[in-house]
């Protein structure tokens, strides 16, 4: 196996515990609210979605490649679309505004830290110039 090949395999074994962290503590985090001025504002909706954010962005860049990034993002979406589909009483996650925040906010932030960590992608590293490059072999620029 090619060290490419094994740091894709890193990277997928570290999505999805990620994901399953992200959706098990953002779904018990999501219903938490602050009440102002007469109404309750879903803050726990709001860290939910920053715990996704950051844990995508550190696979994105300590695997330089944008493959974890979304296969955490697709398994955090369908836990958390599993258990808001749940029959009623079993439903883990509400058809509230916090719920609603939660479960399609998956998507907006994945789609936000996909783009974000392109510029941490392998492919990205190429097109830099030379005077970005490490130097060559004994010191000096090839």
């Amino acid at each position: 196996m090619n060290r490419r090949a094994a740091g894709m395999a890193g990277g997928l074994a570290a999505a999805v515990p990620a994901a399953l962290f992200a959706a098990l503590a953002g779904t018990a985090l999501h219903g938490q609210a602050f009440a102002a001025a007469g109404s309750a504002l879903p803050v726990g909706a709001v860290a939910a979605l920053l715990l996704l954010a950051s844990l995508q962005l550190f696979l994105g860049a300590a695997f330089r490649t944008l493959i974890p990034t979304a296969v955490c993002g697709a398994v955090c979406y369908a836990l958390a679309g599993w258990w808001s589909g749940m029959e009623p009483g079993k439903r883990l996650i509400a058809g509230d505004l916090a719920g609603g925040i939660w479960v399609y906010g998956i998507v907006v932030v994945t789609v936000a830290m996909l783009a974000w960590c392109r510029r941490y992608s392998r492919s990205s590293a190429g097109r830099g110039n030379a005077a970005n490059l490490p130097p060559g072999p004994g010191g000096a620029q090839s």
